[in-house]
C-alpha cells in the first residue's frame, strides 16, 4: 500500500470523526491561484479544511520535511487563512505527527 493510499485512508476516518463531532469541514478543496486578476486552476487541493479557518495537510511519511511545511503555509498564503497543521499519521504517537503553521498575514 502507498502513502497516497494510506492518506486517504486517514483522511476518510478523520472526516468521519469530524461529523461525529458536528464540525463542518471540506476536504479535497480546490485552491485556485488568481494572477493578473484571474482565476487559474493549478490543480492544487487542500485535504481538509475545517469550520473554513483551519488546514489539514494529511501526510503517512517517515518525517515531516521542510517541503511539507512550505507547501502547507503556501496553501495558507494563497487561501488567506491564517492556521494550518501538518499531521502525520506514520508515527507512534500522534501528538509526535503534529506541526502547527502559522501564516502571519499584513493586518
Amino acid at each position: 500500500m502507498g502513502p497516497g493510499l494510506l492518506e486517504s485512508t486517514y483522511e476518510e476516518c478523520l472526516c468521519h470523526e469530524l461529523s461525529l463531532r458536528g464540525l463542518n469541514f471540506e476536504k479535497q478543496k480546490p485552491l485556485s491561484v488568481t494572477y493578473k486578476n484571474k482565476k487559474l486552476d493549478c490543480g492544487y487541493r487542500l485535504d481538509i479544511v475545517v469550520e473554513n479557518e483551519i488546514i489539514l495537510e494529511l501526510k503517512s511519511c517517515e518525517k515531516i520535511e521542510p517541503i511539507h511545511k512550505a507547501q502547507l503555509l503556501t496553501y495558507l498564503k494563497l487561501s488567506g487563512l491564517h492556521l494550518g497543521l501538518v499531521l502525520n499519521f506514520n508515527v507512534p504517537l500522534m501528538r509526535d505527527g503534529i506541526v502547527r503553521i502559522v501564516n502571519e498575514l499584513d493586518e
